[in-house]
């Protein structure tokens, strides 16, 4: 025991040595309700320095969310936002994305989108041009080049290419398909006759928890910017960008353009923000449901923390993190599996801080 302790002591004080920006450990630090505000997942400062140029400079807080995740995209934020990254089992690499309005509550999405690199962009063009929420696949990308975004283009890039070539080359090893044979090797697969208990809900729902997907995802594969924005006015945006599950099964789309999974707001209530295991998230709505704490009296913290445990109560294995904050710019963070940290800019700052958040 008395190791253990001292391990976790070392990696909190390694964390604390290593971060050249300000930190709070956990939960426990939040900022004093100015805004505007913005807020971001993970240490994306770059992206969340153009949404503050833009909210800075009396843009809505829609169009800040917009130029803060558009930067991601095109910086390549850890090989997961915009193109260039995460291939599919095809090679392909695809964008998913969603904007969202919390003083209109409208919501513009692209899942699955081929051959066009500007996620986010297309997101509000959806918003702005359609009464739909969500476009998907390759008829997402003729509808957003129609509207004059850039395109058709080729996603991949040959870190993405180079990654899936050696994927192939190990057996196609590790991968997301489940009761197929064959097992160890790439396709085809076919399924593999189960024993007919195995559909029950007591074997799924047995001690130690349902198998989930998260042993896939890890800080070079944890799929998502989450981005919240409040501007001068108050009013509340998210917005999401993400080149998905590194090689996920074509046509597979995450919770990145879902809105109350990896993003939520409510210019009456406040905002969050997701990323991890998109697969699992998508099932629980945590970001509606974080937001909906909040419009109840919940803390950030709290809310964000309730949310977590919601899923782990049925995925002890669930790999994770929401970020949490109010009308008023209170935020904080909540976190299982790894540790977390998110980004925020605000007035009363200099610059971006990065806030840690332990598992």
């Amino acid at each position: 025991m008395d190791l253990l302790i001292n391990q976790n002591l070392f990696i909190i004080i390694t964390i604390l040595l290593s971060s050249s920006f300000s930190m709070g450990l956990g939960n426990e630090i939040q900022n004093l309700g100015q805004y505007p505000l913005v807020v971001s997942t993970w240490p994306f400062v770059e992206a969340v320095r153009a949404a503050w140029r833009a909210v800075d400079n009396g843009l809505s807080a829609v169009d800040s969310v917009v130029e803060g995740c558009s930067a991601c995209e095109e910086l390549r934020c850890d090989g997961t936002v915009g193109p260039g990254g995460s291939p599919d089992e095809n090679g392909e690499t695809t964008i998913d994305a969603l904007v969202m309005d919390g003083t209109t509550m409208e919501v513009g999405a692209v899942a699955a989108m081929r051959y066009v690199k500007d996620g986010i962009r297309a997101a509000r063009l959806v918003m702005q041009h359609t009464q739909h929420t969500l476009i998907v696949g390759e008829k997402a990308s003729n509808f957003v080049i129609s509207m004059g975004l850039p395109g058709p283009t080729n996603l991949s890039s040959p870190e993405s290419t180079a990654k899936w070539v050696k994927w192939k080359d190990n057996g196609c090893q590790p991968n997301f398909w489940k009761n197929v044979l064959p097992a160890n090797s790439c396709g085809p697969y076919h399924p593999r006759k189960l024993p007919s208990f195995v559909e029950g809900t007591c074997s799924r729902g047995s001690v130690g928890g349902i198998p989930s997907t998260s042993s896939h995802i890890d800080l070079q594969n944890h799929d998502t910017i989450s981005m919240a924005v409040i501007d001068h006015m108050g009013h509340i945006a998210v917005g999401t960008s993400t080149n998905g599950a590194t090689f996920k099964i074509p046509g597979r789309v995450g919770d990145g353009p879902i809105a109350g999974s990896s993003a939520y707001a409510d210019t009456e209530v406040g905002a969050c923000g997701a990323t991890g295991d998109g697969d699992i998230m998508m099932r629980f709505l945590p970001c509606y449901q974080v937001v909906e704490s909040m419009r109840l009296g919940m803390e950030p913290k709290l809310a964000a923390e309730d949310a977590i445990m919601r899923i782990t109560r049925k995925y002890p294995n669930f790999v994770g993190a929401i970020f949490a904050v109010d009308k008023n710019g209170v935020h904080a963070g909540a976190c299982h599996g790894w540790i977390f940290q998110y980004s925020v800019r605000s007035p009363v700052m200099e610059d971006v801080q990065v806030f840690t958040v332990l598992p």
